[in-house]
């Protein structure tokens, strides 16, 4: 592997593919990873199930979703409740601590390397885990940012503060690794006060949070200087033996990473092609002899990488 990365995608046992990876990891250059949403899944971030339950049951019960994702898209009659239900869902997947080491994990893989990251995701677990600012780019917006609903302007605001003084009004306190914790005996609020609700600081209009669904993201100078460090990362690197490594990455938005990826692996011979994801994942023809593929849960195979 001297001269490239040149493996076989999906030949071989589980064991045989993790060996593969691991050397050429190890051989190569340089990893942009690629990281979608099965990644902060394979981490614990779920959104159904005993999460869901714990921290939403009430709106559950009420309105008949079981789901966050659902409940996020919930035509609620007032402000002051819309915001109650959405302060929770930001603050247990932007601000609490993800209940797996996934990303701490992933950190320790490359953390040696020279790395970048492209990821779709919007929960900012790679900087908590210890990844460079400045080697990020998060796509499609960030659920600790607001910004304006009109948009006035092109600028962002942290919303840190603003959350967490909802979450404390509907009753909730912060325990540790910033888990949210109900007192025994005590019934959450499902509004917040009037006063809380956030407003534009530049003109007075609502707030609502910086994640691309429509047309009227912003995207902000931070977004705009990511973008730059992204688009020199991948130019400086084009003959260079680059593995591009997509994590938890399915077809919402396949435009950003996976089908990136594919193009930039088959225009760079000496680059490799690697995709972790829970389902089994398709790969072009024309780069599978530079491609590795390995299906299950991403957390553990991360782990075994490390290991």
């Amino acid at each position: 592997m001297s001269d490239d990365l040149r493996v076989s995608a999906g030949k071989g046992s589980h064991e045989q593919q993790l060996e593969r990876l691991k050397d050429i990891i190890r051989s190569c250059d340089a990893i942009l990873i690629g990281a979608g949403a099965g990644l902060s899944t394979a981490a614990g971030f779920v959104y159904t199930g005993d999460r869901f339950e714990k921290y939403f049951a009430d709106f559950g019960q009420k309105y008949g979703f079981r789901d966050m994702y659902s409940g996020g898209f919930y035509p609620y009659e007032t402000k002051e409740e819309f915001w109650a239900y959405w302060s929770r869902y930001i603050w247990i997947n932007r601000y609490m601590d993800a209940p797996k080491k996934t990303y701490d994990h992933l950190f320790q893989l490359v953390k040696d390397k020279d790395y970048f990251v492209l990821t779709t995701n919007v929960d900012h677990c790679f900087q908590k885990a210890g990844f460079d600012k400045k080697r990020l780019f998060y796509t499609q917006g960030d659920y600790g940012l607001f910004q304006c609903t009109k948009p006035c302007c092109k600028k962002t605001w942290d919303n840190e503060g603003s959350i967490r003084r909802m979450i404390l009004a509907q009753g909730f306190e912060i325990g540790e690794r910033h888990e949210l914790v109900l007192p025994e005996g005590k019934k959450a609020a499902m509004t917040i006060p009037s006063e809380l609700l956030p407003v534009c600081p530049n003109c007075g209009r609502p707030l609502t949070m910086n994640l691309r669904s429509d047309d009227i993201f912003v995207e902000d100078d931070g977004w705009q200087a990511a973008a730059v460090e992204y688009e020199i990362w991948v130019t400086s690197h084009q003959e260079k033996k680059v593995v591009w490594l997509e994590i938890g990455v399915g077809y919402n938005t396949p435009g950003i990473i996976k089908y990136n990826f594919w193009q930039q692996v088959y225009q760079n011979e000496k680059a490799a092609y690697v995709c972790l994801n829970f389902e089994e994942q398709p790969v072009p023809e024309e780069i599978r002899d530079r491609s590795v593929v390995i299906s299950g849960d991403s957390d553990q195979v991360i782990w075994e990488l490390i290991s």
